[in-house]
């Protein structure tokens, strides 16, 4: 059942280390893979109180039990119904329901519950789920590599996606809906990296990929193309909570003259006073962590998780503005002599202490806490502890996403990671995206401004 009581968000040294393998296009390789993300998967539901799975907590999103019901449908969708041309499951009526992406017009916080007559009952979208998953663990042993592994990398990064998606939406859950695990890290209050401007010479950035370069990559993420960069600045840290707040008291939120005319309306229909992830009680205000809140003078130097617009008017107040996609890239990536590097760090395998990724940890931690992830040009947490907001747009390369066919007109660049990201989706060209008018993502920012 996915509500069991146990140590969920545990990571066993077997899970960690399936995770850290470089995604090849075997199927048995892939097969493994797909197991551990089920396994993480269910580690989220299973923090999760039967009563929770229709909650709403965020209104944007769908109850928490259409996820469970999705990410099988999706899997049969693209293994067996696309891949094998089997037709529907053992439950196609599951099949379409779960298939479809609801979208939602209402905006803002919950608190509210999914009418419970539109959804099956908990225990047969569980039976739904295992079905599937072992009607592809079947299928597997028999089909052709070539042919197939594209489809098991579609299951695979669309399963981690949503994990994050349901990790963001049980922080907004009420505690009582929740089943804290027995034992999970202590959360870290240390002190900061010291903000400051770096110097990024002009030269090229390396934007995208090719085909035979690795093993996947998404529509949007190709072809490569290289790109001319002048010089700029960019803040060595991401902006904290402690320095948002100084924007938040000075009045940033009532001040029409930090936001377009577009993400003005937005605020003033939203009421938004404040990031998502902050409460205010009285003249106190406290952090929204996955289990229990905290103080936000523990974490002011966390990063702040913001949306796009917030970011926007936060750097207008301080006269800068967010880098490009190209500046981003060529920040984190590019090196001295023009080289490119696979990660910020240089091409050495990812490891903890070059980022909080990977599930390492089960919230934020202080900027700039993994000097060893530094890119060349010593510019901290490109990669790790939240994804980072660009000014670019996801369509700004050109290219027709057949894959993906759902991204809006104004989705908006994100790059880097978050703590809930697995390793395979650390590559240079991975792109995730969100609406501009979206609050409630891992987002964090920096500034930068020309050279």
């Amino acid at each position: 059942m996915p509500y069991s009581r146990g140590a969920a968000f545990s990571s066993p040294k077997g899970i960690i280390r399936m995770l850290l393998l470089p995604s090849r296009n075997d199927v048995e390789s892939l097969a493994q893979e797909l197991e551990v993300c089920w396994q993480r998967t269910d580690s989220i539901f299973n923090t999760l109180r039967p009563e929770a799975f229709l909650a709403q907590p965020i209104l944007q999103r769908e109850p928490f039990l259409y996820y469970l019901g999705h990410l099988p449908a999706f899997s049969w969708n693209e293994v067996c119904r696309r891949g094998l041309d089997r037709g529907a499951s053992s439950r196609p009526e599951l099949d379409d329901l779960f298939s479809r992406r609801p979208e939602s017009s209402v905006t803002g916080l919950g608190g509210g519950q999914g009418d419970s007559a539109r959804w099956p009952r908990l225990q047969e979208v569980t039976q739904y789920r295992d079905e599937v998953r072992n009607a592809i663990r079947t299928a597997l042993p028999g089909i052709e590599q070539s042919e197939h592994a594209r489809a098991l990398h579609v299951v695979i990064e669309h399963e981690a996606l949503h994990q994050e998606t349901l990790v963001q939406m049980a922080m907004h859950l009420a505690a009582e809906l929740k089943n804290p695990p027995s034992e999970q890290p202590a959360p870290s209050f240390r002190p900061g990296a010291h903000p400051r401007e770096v110097p990024i010479p002009a030269g090229h950035a390396l934007l995208g990929t090719t085909g035979d370069r690795i093993p996947f990559a998404w529509d949007h993420e190709r072809p490569d193309k290289r790109v001319e960069v002048p010089a700029f600045y960019i803040d060595r840290t991401p902006v904290m909570n402690g320095e948002f707040l100084e924007f938040v008291r000075a009045g940033g939120y009532e001040n029409p003259e930090f936001w377009s005319t577009s993400d003005w309306r937005w605020r003033e229909a939203s009421k938004l006073s404040h990031p998502t992830s902050w409460r205010k009680e009285g003249h106190d205000w406290s952090y929204r962590g996955l289990f229990e809140d905290l103080p936000l003078t523990r974490v002011f130097d966390w990063p702040v998780y913001v949306g796009w617009s917030e970011a926007q008017a936060y750097l207008s107040w301080q006269g800068k503005r967010l880098p490009t996609e190209a500046e981003f890239v060529r920040a984190a990536y590019a090196a001295p002599g023009e080289a490119t590097r696979r990660y910020p760090w240089g091409d050495e395998a990812p490891e903890s202490r070059h980022g909080n990724f990977n599930w390492n940890g089960w919230s934020a931690v202080p900027v700039g806490s993994h000097p060893d992830g530094a890119s060349a040009y010593g510019v901290l947490e490109l990669v790790g502890n939240g994804w980072e907001w660009t000014s670019s747009r996801v369509d700004s390369r050109g290219e027709n996403c057949e894959t993906l066919p759902e991204v809006p007109q104004d989705a908006c660049v994100r790059m880097g990671a978050s703590w809930a990201t697995p390793v395979r989706q650390l590559r240079s060209s991975y792109r995730r995206w969100s609406q501009s008018h979206d609050p409630f993502v891992f987002g964090k920012f920096r500034g930068v401004r020309q050279g």
